[in-house]
């Protein structure tokens, strides 16, 4: 089910659609892994495909593995140029109310993707986002480009 927000300010309407998924619990809003498709190394050459598209193969294989409770949990997507090119290959861990995470220098193969899971189950089940350096993954303990608050809600202006 999507459910779709309009906010509107004093100059603009911005639609957000939201992933929404049904649970034995209820509605809950998942986590979205974003991965650039367009990442990679510095020395790659352009001839070869981009490690970025590599690592979201291996994600969207990893998933598959998931429980369905967290596959109901976690969405992955692609998306051209996350604009972290020094530091390839990216990912942004995502959600409605909460924290967005923003990685680099990470490998794509299939413990990175193994662990972007595991990193996202993190963030699916924090009240907030966080992702505590402690408790994600080894890969991405580090190479961390942003942490950025939640999007704040913006309340309509008065007449």
């Amino acid at each position: 089910m999507n459910l779709i927000f309009l906010i509107t300010t004093h100059r603009h309407t911005i639609r957000m659609t939201e992933a929404v998924v049904q649970t034995d619990t209820g509605l809950v809003l998942a986590t979205e892994i974003i991965i650039c498709t367009t990442c990679r190394p510095a020395a790659a050459l352009r001839d070869l495909p981009a490690a970025g598209e590599a690592l979201l193969e291996a994600v969207q294989v990893a998933t598959l593995d998931l429980d369905a409770a967290l596959q109901a949990r976690v969405r992955v997507r692609g998306m051209a140029c996350l604009s972290g090119c020094e530091r390839a290959c990216t990912v942004a861990f995502q959600a409605p109310g909460k924290y967005t995470y923003f990685f680099g220098d990470l490998v794509a193969d299939e413990v990175t993707a193994t662990q972007v899971l595991a990193c996202a189950q993190l963030h699916a089940y924090s009240t907030a986002g966080m992702l505590l350096r402690k408790e994600r993954p080894e890969r991405l303990r580090s190479g961390i480009l942003a942490r950025l608050p939640p999007l704040a809600t913006i309340e309509p202006a008065g007449p």
